[in-house]
């Protein structure tokens, strides 16, 4: 064969040609062996990279080995060009243990911290956001190391692709964004994804340096993509990359190729990145018949080798409390007391006081949102932060809410901690993705944490209408991997919000805005931390118990005062994920009665759960059904007088008279 390919003349060392060639052989006959192991049944799924060989091998021999980079499902290339052990992924593809997710994951949805490798979510663009975070960090602690992120041409069709491209742009970080067009994004073809002629024109709206490689050229990709690397390693910045290539099998393989002409086919066959870089080494006297004989006998024998390890390996025993368990990072908070020096202040003080004290306590805290540096934030709760921390760790962001939660992600990856501030709850609707598929289930996925904090200022009672109004905390509660605090006092909100930082796991914490200014409390001074988790019991009686967290704490304390008579437990839940059952159950088969009140409307909400556990575990404890109180089931309105009429708390004292009259 005669290369079809341009490989003019480079700088590129012999014995890198070869290492190069062998880096693309082996993801080949790995992916030529996958392929009879599906059709035998011995592997359930496989996402070919066929072809694309060249992009994988030639980005990651670009990078040394301890700069991240970030693939995609068809980029093997990546895997084994850093040199993980054959049977490990193999065992990932079967499901076994000395893979990398426990058998919860398949395919390339996985990373590894040993091989600086992070792996997708099948969302796809919450990846590009991530190498945002990964590079904040790089770009913080002044390391000078780039990280590359891989999509492909339909991902770019995506709002993270957008928002990741731009907040890489305005924060200067160094990322290699690596868009692989390879035609098609499952059967739908470039012409029907995006109206321009490159995807690297895309670079130029957002102030991007940008390049089209030949996605097939294994020596133009090595060599270009080495050259910018060193450069943004010099002097950090996004740099969007367009490799042009082509898928040769289907998106998955149950899917074929039907679609593609088979003229397109056959040109681009032609093209195949592995025989014409084997036709031009021989060509150039660098590749001998004998030595490809040998190399894919070495190859051939080392997945032989590795795929019996896997094969002979044992299922995974099923065991229910270790998967319990591997939802979240175990973490035993360290107990730090309040100090008996106190202020009297706001709610919205003693937040500020603990975000304030947490980033005097790690220094490698960082606090991101719209508006939160010099302005100070929409609550004015960061307002002084930037004089005292700096904007590298006190940053406004682009209006992007989905692309900061993943670069948060990122810098947790890369060894950090970030606060992330919702500018209002309702506003976490354009980022729910990554935080219930990103966050949430990263460490049962791949045991990695996500060390972030995402703060929800929330609430009604404020005029606010429709869309900065909500609280959206059974959003939330729903989603395993995700710890949810709702405090309603402030010495509770500091304490509470300095464990949460300190918890390497996510938590949404959620802040009430009609409280914020509203609600005074002596507060200790200090640095001190409060368990997520455990309840508080504000007051004590025999008659009922109600529960309640927020707003509608104080909603049912009001209501107690003006019924002097009632004798009532009060609990405070403050945490919502994890919820503290035993003080439930515990109050409630003392009084025998239950209310639950919540602000959020009813159905579906927090207060059901509660319901159902009590009437499950209390039931012959019980007097009196269990009460649910919630809004009523309609959007929160603006006028103050629809909105009284909207609240929970106007139905609360009638509701609890009938509860205990039953």
């Amino acid at each position: 064969m005669i290369a079809q390919i341009n490989y003019t003349n480079s700088s590129v060392e012999t014995s890198k040609l070869i290492a190069l060639y062998k880096s693309m052989l082996k993801p080949r006959l790995i992916e030529e062996k996958m392929l009879i192991l599906l059709r035998q049944g011995k592997i359930s799924k496989w996402f070919s990279g066929i072809g694309q060989e060249a992009i994988s091998v030639g980005v990651t021999s670009a990078l040394t080995k301890d700069e991240y980079i970030l693939p995609m499902h068809r980029n093997l290339g990546v895997f084994t060009t850093r040199e993980i052990p054959l049977h490990r992924l193999f065992s990932q593809w079967q499901g076994k243990a000395n893979g990398f997710t426990k058998g919860r994951d398949r395919s390339f949805h996985f990373g590894t911290q040993e091989y600086n490798i992070v792996g997708m979510i099948s969302h796809l663009g919450p990846q590009l956001g991530i190498a945002d975070g990964i590079a904040l960090a790089h770009k913080i602690r002044n390391e000078q190391k780039v990280c590359a992120v891989f999509t492909g041409e339909g991902g770019t069709s995506e709002g993270d692709f957008h928002e990741a491209l731009n907040v890489a742009s305005v924060w200067k970080l160094p990322v290699l964004f690596c868009v692989e067009n390879n035609g098609y994004g499952l059967s739908t073809p470039t012409s029907e994804q995006f109206n321009c002629e490159n995807i690297a024109d895309k670079g130029i709206g957002y102030g991007m340096e940008s390049h089209v490689i030949d996605g097939n050229n294994i020596i133009e990709v090595y060599s270009k993509v080495s050259e910018l690397a060193e450069s943004v390693r010099q002097n950090p910045r996004p740099i969007l990359l367009e490799f042009k290539t082509f898928r040769m099998r289907g998106h998955e393989e149950a899917s074929g190729t039907k679609y593609v002409p088979q003229e397109l086919m056959d040109e681009w066959a032609a093209k195949d990145p592995l025989e014409n870089f084997q036709a031009y080494l021989r060509a150039e006297k660098i590749l001998t018949e004998e030595d490809e004989v040998l190399f894919k006998e070495a190859i051939v024998h080392e997945i032989n080798e590795h795929l019996q390890m896997a094969f002979d390996e044992p299922a995974i025993t099923v065991d229910l409390e270790t998967e319990i368990n591997d939802v979240f990072k175990a973490f035993q908070p360290e107990i730090i007391n309040p100090s008996s020096e106190t202020k009297k202040i706001r709610l919205i003080d003693a937040i500020s006081d603990g975000l304030r004290q947490s980033m005097e306590e790690h220094d490698d805290l960082v606090i991101m949102g719209q508006d939160i540096a010099e302005y100070g934030g929409a609550f004015k709760i960061t307002d002084g932060f930037v004089a005292q921390f700096g904007k590298d760790r006190v940053r406004n962001t682009p209006i992007c809410e989905s692309a900061i939660v993943s670069a948060a992600y990122g810098l947790s990856v890369n060894g950090m901690k970030a606060v992330m501030e919702m500018q209002f709850a309702d506003f976490v609707s354009s980022g729910f993705n990554p935080i219930v598929n990103l966050l949430a289930k990263s460490q049962y996925r791949w045991s990695q944490i996500a060390d972030v904090v995402v703060r929800m200022p929330c609430g009604a009672g404020v005029g606010a209408g429709p869309f900065h109004s909500q609280t959206n905390e059974a959003w939330f509660t729903k989603t395993p991997g995700l710890k949810v605090v709702y405090p309603a006092f402030p010495a509770d909100a500091k304490g509470l919000l300095i464990t949460a930082i300190n918890d390497p796991n996510p938590v949404l914490f959620f802040e009430h805005k009609a409280l914020y200014r509203s609600i005074y409390q002596e507060v200790p001074e200090n640095y001190y931390t409060l368990p997520i988790g455990k309840a508080a019991t504000l007051k004590e009686g025999n008659d009922i118990t109600i529960i309640s967290y927020g707003a509608g704490v104080h909603w049912a304390l009001e209501t107690l005062e003006k019924n002097p008579t009632i004798s009532a437990d009060v609990i405070d839940l403050r945490s919502l994920q994890p919820l503290d059952v035993e003080t439930i159950y515990a109050s409630v088969r003392k009084t025998g009665k239950a209310i639950v009140l919540q602000e959020d409307s009813l159905f579906g909400g927090i207060a059901s759960d509660i319901s159902a556990l009590i009437t499950e575990n209390c039931f012959t404890s019980l007097d009196a059904p269990v009460k649910r109180v919630g809004s009523i089931e309609t959007p929160i309105p603006f006028l103050k007088e629809l909105e009284n009429q909207y609240l929970a708390k106007n139905q609360f004292e009638k509701a609890l008279l009938e509860v205990l009259s039953f």
